[in-house]
């Protein structure tokens, strides 16, 4: 069987990329880092036997499974309004294991740091794209 000459075929287009924002790129590597995060507290209450084996991965993994998922929904107000959420629900894991009232309080502050400074930095560039004539 032959393959098709390429050079007889267009040219594939892309499609041009959405501008990510500094917030909208900043939360989203937080809840990637906490994705990233939650292996280790599922490793823990799996070792120290805090919940059943299938408690603590499936609920681990269901939670990095989210968290993987919110970081892609950051671009829309409401993909924020559920990351702010998410941050909650981490804090809230400390009920269940102690130490991740501290991480949780941790992941907090960075996404509080990444939302306020992220805004300035979206809000700055703007300003900065209208002085310079651009859409």
């Amino acid at each position: 069987m032959t393959e098709p000459n390429r050079a007889s075929r267009p040219a594939r287009q892309r499609k041009p990329r959405r501008d990510r924002g500094a917030r909208e790129s900043l939360l989203a590597i937080t809840l990637g880092l906490e994705a990233v995060m939650f292996f280790f507290p599922m490793l823990v209450t799996f070792g120290k036997q805090t919940l059943p084996p299938a408690v603590a991965f499936g609920g681990g993994i269901g939670a990095i499974v989210v968290l993987a998922l919110a970081s892609r929904l950051t671009g829309n107000r409401a993909g924020v309004w559920f990351g702010w959420l998410l941050q909650a629900a981490i804090l809230a894991t400390g009920f269940i294991e102690p130490f991740m009232f501290a991480v949780g309080a941790v992941f907090l502050a960075l996404w509080v740091y990444c939302f306020v400074k992220g805004g300035q930095l979206d809000r700055q560039n703007a300003a900065r794209r209208a002085a310079a004539g651009e859409d």
